[in-house]
């Protein structure tokens, strides 16, 4: 070895250097054991040990210095192996600079110092409250320097939300590289965000039917923001927790709240009950006019046969006047006394007057009589 123990060497650096020659900083230590170990001497010592361990002992020796050193590199060089998770994503740099990113599975890179390798877990789904701090059960203090804005109406509401994100796998190494504080950062945009989305509102808006649509419009502000800055962030959801007006006026906005929503309940009950109203009154409408159409009709068809009919007779009539004037005389006669007692008198001035005349329609209509028991009994 090009440092080896020596008769009479000293070491790598010879007997010079200083007043005898104790190392590259002069002579070591002079008697008592209170300072620093001799270097000199940790290293023969180091030698002495490495030949006992390696074969060929004293014959220690260049050749075998080089396998010593190639093996200390092919063992630096295995641990450039890594695994990525599922849930992660390789970022691969040399030298500091980034060259590339790599999928879930086993991996290699040059290893420390010349590369390095970040894992972000690019699964994970994070949350940002901004304007309270969340406690042990649910929400924690308010924090009234984020939460108070100011809305279109210059009215002021205390605003509360959550901001969940992730980071975008595709663009993991813009998350690493681009974003020094990146909660910081998208707490700060989200806010901004929330203000400027409840300067175009009214509050009374913002207080009743329109947190829906708040949220995703901040969340679409979020999103071009942070894709602006390169970010590699993708924002999930924005989720309010509490909107509410000022400690201070609450309750006023609580009872104009509850009005209304009264307001909206009688509302809805009204068009349910014209909803269930009206088809009625159209169907009886309908119905009514189907039966007048019907009744149209019939005494139109009935107008229709009496005027057909007596146009019949009249043609009839005048080709022999006294014959069909008899008939219809006749006819009419028997139409009025069919259902009448009669009683015919004779006007001749023979006999009493009065034409004895037997019903024998009637009674051949009437049922027979039931027989006396008194009678049947005797027979």
């Amino acid at each position: 070895m090009p440092w080896s123990n020596q008769s009479g060497g000293g070491g790598p650096w010879g007997q010079g250097g200083g007043s005898g020659g104790g190392g590259p900083w002069g002579s070591g230590p002079k008697g008592g054991g209170g300072g620093p170990p001799d270097l000199e001497e940790i290293l023969r010592r180091g030698q002495d040990r490495l030949k006992t361990i390696i074969p060929g002992g004293a014959a220690f020796g260049g050749k075998t210095a080089a396998v010593v050193v190639l093996a200390a590199i092919v063992l630096w060089l295995a641990t450039g192996f890594y695994t990525v998770r599922p849930n992660e994503v390789g970022i691969n740099m040399i030298f500091g600079r980034y060259t590339g990113s790599t999928g879930e599975g086993l991996r290699y890179n040059l290893p420390y110092p010349i590369g390095q390798v970040l894992k972000p877990d690019v699964r994970a789904r994070r949350t940002i409250p901004v304007g309270y701090r969340p406690g042990a059960q649910g929400r924690g203090r308010d924090v009234l320097e984020e939460s108070l804005m100011l809305t279109g109406d210059e009215n002021i509401v205390d605003i509360d939300f959550d901001v969940q994100w992730s980071v975008n796998p595709a663009r993991a190494q813009d998350f690493v590289f681009n974003l020094q504080n990146p909660e910081g950062t998208i707490k700060a945009v989200a806010e901004s965000a929330m203000r400027e989305v409840m300067g175009r509102r009214q509050i009374q808006a913002v207080l009743t039917t329109e947190q829906g649509s708040i949220s995703s419009e901040v969340k679409d502000i979020v999103q071009q923001t942070l894709d602006a800055y390169g970010s590699g962030v993708v924002v999930e959801v924005v989720q309010l927790i509490a909107v509410q007006p000022p400690a201070q006026v609450r309750e006023a906005f609580f009872d104009v709240n509850a009005a209304q929503q009264d307001a909206e309940r009688v509302q809805n009950e009204a068009r349910t009950f014209a909803s269930q109203v009206v088809p009625r009154a159209r169907g009886e409408a309908a119905q009514k006019i189907q039966q007048a159409e019907a009744y149209r009709e019939q005494a139109v068809a009935e107008a229709t046969g009496q005027a057909s009919r007596f146009t019949q007779v009249y043609d009839e009539y005048r080709k022999a006047p006294a014959v069909i004037r008899e008939r219809i005389f006749l006819e009419t006669m028997e139409r009025v006394l069919g259902g009448m007692d009669k009683i015919i008198i004779d006007q001749s001035g023979q006999g009493s007057g009065v034409v004895p005349y037997l019903p024998l329609t009637e009674m051949q209509r009437r049922p027979p009589a039931a027989p006396a028991q008194g009678q049947g009994a005797s027979r």
